[in-house]
């Protein structure tokens, strides 16, 4: 009976949540964590930096469990004042405040026998969090403005990214209920932490926005690409993430060629030098560019007989482009640092050339 529960939750869990994309060392310890936690009946906290999925294992932890086809009510106590989200939480009587005119069921009540979820539960107030830990303790509250003391049986998720215990040194977060909420503790790793995840979760992020543009295809990232999703630290996590691979494809809006640059920061001005390039002194580029353009344009042999002074310079420009992108073996990042361009100037030079180093749809 209880393999058949566990095979119907985990059938339910697919349905209804999305999947935890990875294969790291430290994602597959979380998850381990979690599958052992769901069978038992306590409460769970759950910490991980913002955009980790701490939502997604509150799921996989209700679903796994017993109480798989019973409530999973969700909760942010940060997108409510605390007179409100009192109300949300425990439910009020009429008359218990200006516009409370009938009996509110609270999101206990609507969990009986299920799973709350309460998420950001380090912005919640030491007097919800005394309501809380009676609630927690015993299974027992009253509704605002209420007289009756009501029972429920909910099994409480809670998850935070924010230190309950410092919170707690400093008198901001009762000690009681943290160690009511802490019989166990699942940490969740940053995506810095478990980088040979990234491209399995950019290739997963990419496919879906594929299909919603309706392209046939994802054709990848180009080897600088996955570079850059390699090398940055995402301080966003996996939200970070998936908003920088579907910002880079929708930008680059070319279903048949591999995307070559991911729109990390769109708050980048892209007159701008690209993110991660050391800035260097302007007058010493300057002095350097100046001095490489003369002694390449010297080399170039003028032409036998007069032409358009446009197609000249144009083919100029175009041989200093080919040489200096073959000097860096056609990196562009590299070729514009050099060059003093930004990344996005020298783009347009290769694509106004046809010197990239692919074929691109015509």
């Amino acid at each position: 009976m209880v393999y058949i529960t566990i095979f119907i939750g985990i059938f339910y869990l697919m349905r209804n949540t999305e999947n935890m994309i990875g294969d790291s060392a430290a994602l597959a310890t979380a998850l381990e964590q979690v599958s052992h936690l769901a069978q038992i009946n306590r409460p769970i906290l759950v910490l991980g930096e913002r955009g980790t999925g701490k939502e997604l294992i509150a799921e996989r932890l209700h679903y796994l469990s017993p109480r798989w086809d019973s409530p999973l009510v969700k909760v942010n106590c940060a997108a409510m004042a605390d007179s409100l989200l009192e109300s949300e939480l425990f439910g009020h009587e009429p008359g218990a405040f200006t516009g409370a005119t009938r009996s509110h069921r609270g999101r206990f009540e609507r969990a009986d026998g299920g799973t709350l979820f309460l998420d950001e539960l380090g912005t919640m107030s030491l007097r919800l969090q005394e309501k809380l830990l009676r609630l927690v303790e015993y299974g027992e509250f009253e509704r605002l403005g209420g007289q009756q003391t009501l029972q429920v049986d909910v099994r409480v998720i809670a998850a935070t990214n924010i230190d309950l215990r410092a919170m707690a040194a400093r008198g901001e977060f009762r000690d009681d209920l943290l160690d009511r909420l802490s019989f166990d503790v699942v940490h969740l790793p940053p995506l810095r932490q478990r980088r040979e995840d990234i491209a399995d979760l950019a290739q997963h992020f990419a496919v879906q926005l594929c299909a919603e543009l309706g392209w046939e295809m994802f054709a990848g990232f180009s080897p600088e690409a996955q570079q850059q999703l390699l090398q940055h630290q995402w301080p966003g996590n996996i939200r970070e993430l998936k908003n920088a691979v579907e910002r880079s494809l929708y930008r680059w809006n070319d279903p048949v060629s591999p995307v070559e640059d991911i729109a990390i920061d769109p708050f980048h001005p892209p007159w701008e030098d690209p993110v991660g390039l050391p800035r260097e002194n302007p007058a010493a580029q300057s002095e350097t560019d100046t001095a490489r353009i003369t002694t390449r344009s010297e080399s170039d042999k003028a032409p036998a007989a007069p032409q358009n002074f446009s197609e000249h310079m144009a083919g100029v420009e175009k041989k200093l482009l080919q040489r200096a992108l073959a000097e860096h073996a056609h990196n562009q990042r590299q070729t514009a640092s050099a060059l003093g361009l930004s990344y996005d100037q020298l783009r347009g030079l290769v694509r106004k050339y046809g010197l990239a180093s692919r074929k691109r749809r015509q």
